[in-house]
């Protein structure tokens, strides 16, 4: 283990590493830099392509170099941009100036002032950081995300027919099938995954006050307004929002931070609900050589995987909520708060990555107990009550609740003699006698 992952403040960092290592590209300082180098690197060949009169003669093979500064970024590049950054006290320019050498190596030096022109910072962060978003719920979370809900709908197809009694409020209910109880939770990440969809990836570029003020003093016959469109919409794939302050409304990248949100919430109920199953011995979990369930107790096997996930998932909406809440809100034209809270993206999404492998392998280590299921259903016959009830609803038998809630409330223990005792007893017809003695909780499963 590098020292370096031993003495990190944030296990995202230091122990769970190795785990989120693909965020690296997206999140990262040297992530940020190089989108904010491909946002300025990009704008730069559009001003070209207008093309700018000033602009006119640069070669358009320059565009390969050109693009190589951010596609061929090297750590000692991205350190060089923050040993700048000491003399700037401000990134974007540090990027800036790092730039404008580039050009005077290159031979360029004649267009360099048209690095950043009319820009503001926001320009830079409010694209670089939705597009590096973008890349990484593409690249890495849907991905994942993808996986686990077909892992999911594998176990939901293979434990299709196995009956299971339900538990509603902790007590013995109307049996169910283990599938169809995991189906509930793909049919709800299904639901949710329709929503992204709908959010769209939003950019401001703007300058300062979002106004495009000294694009339009320095050539006031140049269509600005179609220009950003087209650069933000076309080039770079994003969403331009306008008009805007200073920086972005943050509104969709609230929202979709609020849908991954609710998808945790989902996980976070799939995780207690597999750790009940556990505890109540319906799940048996594959043992890894080697792996101690407790420091203390030799015999457990924890069931670690949905605990970490749930931990994962907790602590990831804890930062979502404060994202969706803080970003959106900026006094008058802007300050400076959402530039901090920014930095922070990957933390909660690396957190999530982390829940979702470790629900992964949880799954992945799941052995059905069916003896221990089927024990459940034999001792709780109680739960035919309401089938009987309803078909006596059905025949016009007078107070069907009330008999059986005799039936269910003056015996100890419910089982298939006294349901059948019951039947026996009743004022019925014998098909119907025994249309209900063939009602069990084996079958009573409904759809």
């Amino acid at each position: 283990m590098e020292l370096n992952s031993l003495t990190a403040i944030s296990p995202i960092d230091g122990r769970y590493r190795q785990k989120v290592n693909e965020l690296d590209l997206y999140f990262s300082e040297f992530g940020l830099i190089r989108y904010r180098l491909m946002v300025e690197v990009e704008y730069f060949i559009a001003l070209c392509d207008i093309p700018l009169p000033q602009l006119s003669d640069f070669k358009k093979e320059n565009y390969k170099t050109l693009r190589s500064f951010y596609e061929d970024l090297k750590l000692t590049d991205a350190e060089k941009i923050k040993d700048n950054e000491k003399i700037t006290n401000h990134d974007v320019k540090a990027l800036e100036y790092f730039l404008k050498e580039r050009f005077i190596n290159e031979g360029w030096a004649k267009w360099s002032e048209f690095i950043h022109f009319g820009l503001t910072s926001q320009d830079i962060n409010n694209t670089a950081i939705p597009l590096s978003v973008k890349d990484a719920l593409i690249n890495v979370y849907f991905p994942l995300l993808f996986d686990l809900r077909e892992a999911l709908a594998a176990l939901a197809d293979e434990w299709k027919d196995i009956p299971m009694l339900a538990r509603t409020h902790g007590q013995p209910a109307s049996p169910t099938r283990l599938g169809k109880e995991i189906s509930v939770f793909i049919a709800r990440i299904d639901e949710q995954l329709k929503y992204f969809g709908q959010i769209p990836y939003s950019a401001k570029f703007g300058g300062a006050t979002g106004n495009m003020n000294a694009h339009k003093a320095a050539y006031p016959d140049i269509d600005w307004i179609t220009f950003a469109d087209n650069f933000i919409n076309g080039e770079l794939g994003l969403q331009r929002s306008h008009p805007t302050t200073q920086i972005e409304h943050y509104d969709n990248l609230a929202a979709l931070f609020d849908n991954m949100r609710r998808i945790n919430v989902i996980l976070i109920d799939l995780s207690r609900d597999i750790w009940i199953y556990i505890s109540m011995e319906y799940f048996s979990q594959k043992i890894r050589k080697g792996e101690i369930g407790s420091s203390a107790m030799p015999h457990k096997v924890n069931p670690i995987d949905f605990e970490n996930g749930e931990g994962n998932l907790g602590f990831a909406n804890a930062i979502f909520g404060h994202l969706s809440e803080k970003l959106p809100v900026s006094r008058l034209q802007r300050d400076l708060t959402d530039s901090t809270v920014l930095r922070n993206i990957g933390v909660p999404i690396g957190h999530t990555i982390l829940a979702i492998n470790s629900i992964l392998k949880g799954l992945n280590k799941l052995i059905v107990n069916t003896d221990k299921i089927k024990s459940d259903l034999e001792n709780n016959w109680s739960v035919v009550a309401e089938a009987i009830q309803t078909i006596l609803r059905r025949e016009g038998y007078p107070e069907p609740y009330e008999a059986l809630l005799v039936l269910t409330r003056t015996n100890e223990k419910i089982t298939r003699e006294a349901i059948i005792h019951f039947i026996e007893s009743l004022e019925i017809n014998e098909t119907v006698k025994n249309e209900l003695k063939s009602v069990t909780p084996f079958n009573y499963t409904g759809y």
